[in-house]
């Protein structure tokens, strides 16, 4: 992948990490989601037989549901606990959305006492294990922009030439999207940051109470109120039942003074390693936008990256391999053939640095945070911190764009696991 002149990212995505646009044509702006009609995801899975076992596989169609929220109604419905649940991943809300479930020692009869508005459940069988991560192939997308800032024939040409490109590049930056940080309140990876710095009393202050303009005015005049106050005692009887996390942590610091350590212990436990997971997220969007603009490929190796390997066609960031020049020629053929793919660090507590110029790139970032590896075990809750891990530098994604009759334009693209629609929306938007 070969870049021309970077376009700089908005302000707002350059505070998460993605300095540049891949493409140079510019785009059409327009607005998302102005239904959730407007925004589908339905997850890709291996075609199999659910042929018995211990494990009832649902499929989910659902809109306007975060896939939290849904487990958890669903459990208290069932008066069951949630760890009997499995899926592959959390889903947009504000979209129709279609993920496979499963629920241990559950009969399909108790399905009937299920029932929800904009959910619907199909039954595909039963397994010998649980939905998790590793079953997931991809998500397949479609997404609606409305009300495009120019005319429908220079929208076209516009839209035309950024699917060329994306093309050409063979894919786009592998960056994490703005749902990893927080939409409407994007502070996740700030509460991640003071964690890993061991301050854990500003984490919990800035993830109840640091307010952000986007949020709702109610939300956000509670928040300024604790945020400036520090009253917990009476952010609790301000605070809406709509934010059930932060009055769940309001009322274990009630109880426990002072323990602010484990006040995220009230979360689920996949909820929990949200934060430093973000922090993680965004250190790798400044070492990818680094990398950008250091005119690295990223669809090739150079001396000092490591490679992963692809498992059923999909990046394995467990199958690594260190590259130097006794190797770098086989491992870009490989590349070459969709079997290899530069990788770049997920920072934590058993990280190392990589070797020549990309460690050069991940030592500069790591300065410029001032945090260590071993900042990131989390020393007061373990179970807040992460080990690191590695990530694919390159999206690869053939995205298809088509004008439709009322004017908006609809995109169709499948991605892998963990990969971000936002990141392939932003090039042809340009907000």
């Amino acid at each position: 992948m070969g870049f021309g002149e970077m376009i700089e990212a908005r302000e707002f995505d350059r505070s998460l990490g993605m300095d540049y646009y891949a493409t140079e044509s510019p785009g059409c702006k327009g607005v998302l989601r102005q239904n959730t009609k407007d925004f589908l995801v339905e997850e890709i899975y291996e075609e199999r037989d659910y042929e018995g076992g211990r494990y009832l596989v649902i499929e989910v169609e659902k809109e306007n549901w975060d896939t939290h929220h849904l487990i958890r109604d669903i459990s208290r419905r069932l008066k069951i606990s949630q760890r009997r649940f499995g899926w592959a991943g959390t889903k947009d809300k504000n979209a129709i959305t279609r993920q496979r479930m499963s629920i241990i020692n559950l009969n399909e009869e108790a399905l009937e006492r299920v029932s929800f508005p904009g959910v619907n459940i199909k039954v595909l069988g039963k397994t010998n294990r649980a939905i998790s991560l590793g079953d997931l192939l991809g998500n397949r997308f479609e997404v609606r922009m409305r009300d495009l800032a120019v005319n429908r024939e220079l929208a076209a040409h516009r839209l035309a030439k950024i699917t060329e490109e994306i093309e050409n590049l063979g894919g786009l930056p592998n960056y994490f999207g703005v749902q990893r940080f927080g939409e409407t309140r994007p502070v996740t990876h700030k509460v991640g940051e003071a964690l890993v710095r061991g301050d854990i009393k500003k984490a919990v202050f800035i993830y109840l109470a640091q307010p952000f303009p986007g949020e709702p005015e109610t939300t956000r005049k509670v928040r300024t109120s604790l945020w400036e106050s520090g009253d917990l005692a009476e952010a609790l009887k301000d605070y809406p039942f709509r934010l059930r996390y932060e009055r769940a942590m309001l009322n274990h610091l009630m109880e426990k003074e002072g323990d602010y350590a484990h006040a995220f212990d009230v979360l689920a436990l996949n909820l929990k390693r949200l934060f430093v997971h973000a922090y993680q997220s965004y250190i790798f969007n400044k070492i990818l936008s680094k990398r950008m603009a250091a005119e690295l490929p990223l669809d090739r190796a150079v001396a000092g990256d490591v490679v992963c390997f692809t498992s059923q066609g999909i990046p394995d960031p467990k199958r690594l391999q260190v590259v130097d020049e006794s190797n770098l020629q086989a491992v870009n053929r490989l590349a070459s053939r969709g079997r290899a793919y530069v990788t770049l660090p997920l920072f934590g507590h058993q990280s190392n640095f990589s070797e020549y110029l990309p460690g050069e790139i991940e030592r500069e970032v790591m300065e410029e945070e001032g945090v260590a590896f071993q900042d990131f075990k989390v020393e007061s809750n373990p179970d807040l911190g992460s080990p690191g891990l590695r990530r694919s530098a390159l999206l690869k994604v053939e995205p298809s764009c088509e004008i439709e009759e009322d004017e908006s334009a609809l995109l169709k693209f499948s991605l892998p696991p963990g990969s971000y629609a936002t990141v392939v929306l932003r090039e042809y938007m340009k907000p």
